[in-house]
């Protein structure tokens, strides 16, 4: 099976306040020695992932660049990670190649570079197409650089184009919200992208939520009621537009969903390379190079003194990652490694697969899983259909209106599968 690949760019011209990502504004000096390591890396991906215990694939048919801003390297810079990237793996001709941009970052030798560099979807960091919004998070652009943006990039040839949104941002309103909602119709984009506000430790906003400060434009931020109200507009105003929702926080035309986000959220393999970047594969199909992979946790959870075969038979897969801090990374400080056994695995089948809006065919999690497994979680899913958060349909389970809102705990009951329904 063909493997994505995201390749993880941290840096960016200002850190926006709502940003909870791996990323910040970093000096263009360290650029060039970001670039040379990843590029070290993109060389030494099957030894990387057979190593890990994973299968290699060498044929990708996505590529992702996301960040903080991938356009913020130099045109040579992008130039060298593709050919790299094309060096080492097979990049099938309709490989979807993804790069997010913020909105004025597109200079005409950047536009030039991704077209002959062959990327064919950009995803826009728009937010808010409310000037006083997007700058009150620190975001650089206007609504008219956003318009241009959208105008040259189908000027030249690459249609494809993401937008994303946030509700919840500082001085939004139901007024405002419209307005984002109406332009981004407008503008007639195949994809759009909504997520909700993320309040945690993680961020300067977040933070200064928390504490209940007004730094930041904190105290202009919607309750979280209102903030619902926005995401339900959302849903309702891009179905009706034709952009139909397809996973929770994803809406897009017809054919024009993303592919590479379609691996995660289906389980399929992708490699991962930069600053915390993930990776997910198959496990070896050789019992002695995956246990060998990490021989001594393997060991210990089989009791010390298991062969080989009975505990490469519990492991369906391999996830590793990169550290999320770029002098970690640069110092090649190890990969961590999560190996990903069977209950694990059906686990993620259910909290992954319900985030899109087709559901989850029991049917064909039986057939991977066993009936028995299945029937593990089948007083969670009745107690959650009763609870109004899940649909039960002909052999398919689906998230309600209210069970997407309350997604993280509808997903941690297939986690903790024996807890009830608060």
């Amino acid at each position: 099976m063909p493997l994505g690949l995201y390749l993880s760019v941290p840096f960016c011209r200002t850190k926006c306040s709502y940003c909870n990502f791996a990323s910040d504004v970093f000096s263009r000096a360290a650029f060039q020695g970001y670039v040379d390591r990843v590029c070290a890396d993109i060389i030494n991906a099957r030894q990387t992932a057979e190593h890990m215990g994973g299968q290699f694939e060498p044929t990708l048919d996505s590529i992702y660049l996301g960040g903080g801003t991938p356009t913020v390297l130099d045109v040579s810079q992008l130039e060298r990670l593709f050919v790299t990237i094309r060096q080492n793996f097979e990049v099938v001709k309709s490989a979807e190649i993804t790069v997010e941009c913020a909105p004025g970052t597109l200079t005409s030798a950047l536009l030039d570079a991704l077209c002959r560099i062959g990327v064919n979807r950009i995803s826009l960091g728009v937010q808010s197409f409310v000037d006083q919004e997007a700058a009150a998070v620190g975001r650089l652009h206007t609504r008219t650089k956003v318009l241009d943006d959208i105008n040259r990039l189908r000027a030249s040839g690459i249609g494809n184009i993401n937008v994303d949104l946030i509700a919840g941002l500082p001085h939004q309103t139901p007024e405002s919200w419209e307005t984002s909602l109406a332009e981004t119709i407008a503008a007639a984009v195949p994809h759009v992208s909504v997520y909700m506000l993320e309040v945690d430790e993680d961020s300067r906003l977040g933070r200064e939520l928390i504490a209940g400060g007004t730094r930041f434009h904190a105290h202009f931020v919607p309750d979280d009621d209102a903030i619902a109200d926005f995401y339900l507009a959302a849903c309702e105003r891009l179905n009706t537009a034709g952009v139909h929702q397809y996973e929770i926080s994803n809406f897009a035309r017809e054919t024009f969903e993303s592919r590479h986000n379609l691996k995660y959220w289906t389980r399929q393999p992708y490699l991962g390379f930069g600053v915390d970047a993930h990776s997910m594969l198959e496990a070896s199909d050789d019992p002695y190079v995956l246990v060998n992979a990490a021989e001594q946790d393997a060991r210990q959870d089989c009791g010390g003194s298991a062969p080989c075969e009975l505990i490469a038979a519990e492991i369906e897969a391999v996830r590793f990652s990169t550290p999320d801090s770029l002098d970690d990374f640069l110092a090649g400080k190890a990969l961590s490694r999560t190996p990903v056994k069977r209950q694990s695995a059906l686990e993620e089948t259910f909290f992954l697969g319900l985030r899109l809006t087709r559901g989850l065919d029991l049917r064909q999690v039986a057939a991977e899983f066993g009936a028995d497994a299945l029937a593990g979680f089948s007083e969670t899913i009745a107690e959650l259909e009763q609870a109004g958060l899940l649909r039960h349909d002909n052999h398919v389970i689906r998230l309600t209106e209210r069970g997407r809102l309350l997604s993280n705990e509808v997903f941690e009951r297939f986690i903790l599968p024996r807890e009830s329904v608060a």
